[in-house]
């Protein structure tokens, strides 16, 4: 595999994304941005809280064209224009929330579901830092079809064997350890245009299991200056006082973990001062109570008071940054088990406020402050010119931070997205997108690219851990003529040790594919692995298995739909899958054998037939 070329970004892919964008339009749903807000909307009679650090005033709000057009006491409404009658409630900015996992392991996953869950929260500009570049363009174009929150995605680089590394390949996190292979793993995901990047820098793991690598100071600085020429801010994984004082010397943007090994010194506090570095301490996802969803009683004893006195030292050095002037923004870790979307982003500023902050001070950390440390000068406050990305609740949250749960509507872009009145596509409720009919040639591997027939990326896949199967699959000539893809892999120590080769049926797995048209999959194979088989994956993390057998020479292997066996989805209680076929998004070849052993395979001429 080569890294470099398989991110390069070419205009090849845009057809995929052309064929995804046609595919909205003809289910009638690509007609958001044309409407995306209503033409005028004065909302009238409001207590505005800005997010300037000006005092709550009372005042009208006009928007037109999703930006506001004027503030003031004596407002009138142009003709036409919708008027909403505050009655004296709250009127604030858009929330933030900078640090979230659209994963497929969350509940909801899908992407429309979880884009209501934030609106509903008032959350209105989100970061996910979970997806592969692959995903990003067909996501957008998702994200445009529907009302949501603006998404910005980040590109993922730790260490090898380091956090975030030890589950993906190359195209999902980016491995780099030295100066050099930092500015050249900049370069290729920021050809995948990145909102930012995420560097997973610190591999302690908080005393409960064994640390991870981290990634050393010389490559950090590298990583980060070569991000900022390309125009990239950079948020790290950074937990521990002594890697924060690392990030802030590289020069990183924001701290995206609390630093919770101990207590922040006047050293770490000078040095994210002299460059800049923010805080986004996402606090929900530390509670000691969210420990597997189990709750303080029925988690191991050690573990809990473990996690205890890691969220004291972050709840203390929250306040203590925040008193040194290091601005503290809001980002939660939501998606990670215990840590709901939307509703998180909410209890993360209760918790600053018990941390110590004000209720006036966690609303600006959530609002114009976390505008400004994501580089997004168009919202964060309500101010002429800025895009209207707001939340009308009813209380005083400045004065009781929990009243930023009353919400009563929310607008993004000037569209009204929650509450009482609010209309959205059809596509807020989707589950999934339209199926596409899929051709019947997967690959022959004779591109020299690293992408499909389907013009998809190939991505490999082994079991996760700092013990971890060490894999290579590329491409190799046949005696006879053409490529084959080869995946050579030495297993590791544990019982579930594997190796895999996937195959995306459509770019980034985000669209499903409809393969009824078929009765099932024709492959060439040949191999040393004591198990193969052939996974089919499809939506909801259902999963279809059957077994494979090779030998030294090749092949041809059909495996009819009705051989693959449904099994239960990854992570969840729930029960086995049953085929549908209109709902595919993955091929996988995978091998598993004794742990510490050896194996290879090779495929080739995966299609449908």
């Amino acid at each position: 595999m080569n890294p470099d070329k398989d991110m390069h970004y070419n205009s090849k892919r845009g057809f995929a994304l052309a064929v995804l964008t046609a595919a909205l339009l003809g289910a009638g749903q690509v007609s958001v941005a044309a409407t995306a807000g209503d033409k005028a909307v004065l909302i009238r009679d409001a207590m505005v809280f800005d997010g300037t650090g000006r005092a709550p005033y009372a005042a009208s709000v006009l928007v037109e064209d999703g930006r506001i057009a004027a503030i003031g006491a004596e407002l009138a409404a142009p003709k036409g224009a919708r008027v909403v009658n505050a009655g004296g409630q709250a009127l604030l900015p858009g929330l933030f929330d900078l640090h979230t996992h659209w994963t497929p392991n969350a509940t909801p996953s899908e992407l429309p579901q979880v884009a209501n869950l934030y609106m509903a929260a008032g959350v209105t500009t989100v970061s996910d830092f979970h997806e592969p570049p692959e995903a990003y363009a067909p996501r957008r174009a998702w994200l445009a079809s529907i009302a949501a929150p603006d998404v910005k995605f980040a590109a993922r680089m730790s260490t090898p064997l380091g956090h975030g590394a030890d589950w993906g390949d190359e195209n999902t996190t980016r491995w780099v350890n030295s100066p050099e292979a930092a500015r050249a793993g900049v370069r290729a995901v920021a050809a995948y245009k990145p909102d930012f990047i995420k560097a997973f820098t610190d591999g302690w793991r908080y005393s409960n299991a064994a640390d991870n690598s981290s990634m050393d100071e010389e490559t950090l600085t590298a990583l980060v200056d070569e991000a900022h020429k390309n125009g990239l801010k950079v948020f790290t994984h950074t937990v521990m006082v002594k890697r924060g004082k690392a990030a802030a010397r590289a020069g990183v943007d924001v701290i995206a973990h609390s630093v919770q090994d101990g207590a922040v010194d006047d050293e770490l506090i000078a040095l994210m001062r002299e460059h800049g570095t923010v805080y986004a301490p996402s606090l929900a996802v530390y509670l000691p109570e969210r420990v597997d969803g189990s709750g303080r009683n029925n988690g191991k004893p050690d573990v809990l008071a473990q996690r205890e006195q890691n969220f004291a030292n972050a709840l203390h050095n929250v306040k203590t940054l925040h008193d040194a002037g290091i601005p503290v923004v809001v980002g939660t870790d939501a998606g990670m088990t215990g840590t709901p979307h939307g509703t998180s982003t909410l209890r993360e500023l209760e918790l600053l406020v018990q941390a110590g902050l004000t209720p006036s001070e966690a609303l600006l950390a959530g609002t114009s402050a976390s505008a400004k440390a994501l580089g997004v000068n168009d919202r964060g406050s309500i101010e002429v010119g800025k895009r209207a990305d707001l939340l009308l609740v009813s209380g005083r949250p400045w004065e009781r931070i929990g009243d930023v749960r009353n919400t009563q509507q929310v607008y993004v872009a000037g569209r009204q997205v929650q509450g009482k009145g609010a209309l959205l596509p059809v596509g807020n409720k989707a589950l999934a997108l339209p199926a596409q009919p899929v051709q019947s040639l997967v690959d022959d591997f004779e591109r020299s690219d690293g992408r499909t027939a389907l013009d998809t990326l190939r991505v490999d896949e082994a079991d996760g851990g700092n013990d971890r199967t060490a894999q290579v699959t590329e491409i190799v000539a046949r005696e006879t003529g053409g490529n084959a893809l080869a995946t050579q892999a030495k297993l590791s120590s544990k019982d579930t040790a594997f190796a895999a080769a996937i195959l995306p049926l459509s770019r980034g797995s985000v669209a499903p594919v409809d393969a009824r048209a078929y009765r099932g999959i024709r492959l060439e194979l040949r191999g040393s692995a004591p198990e193969l088989r052939l996974e089919v994956r499809a939506l909801g993390n259902r999963r279809f298995i059957a077994p494979l057998q090779a030998g030294a020479q090749w092949q041809t292997v059909e495996i009819p739909f009705t051989a693959l066996q449904g099994q239960p989805p990854y992570r969840a209680k729930a029960p086995v899958a049953v085929w549908k076929g209109d709902d595919l998004q993955q091929l996988v070849v995978s091998g598993s054998g004794e742990p510490g052993s050896k194996l290879w395979f090779e495929i080739d001429n995966v299609s449908f037939y």
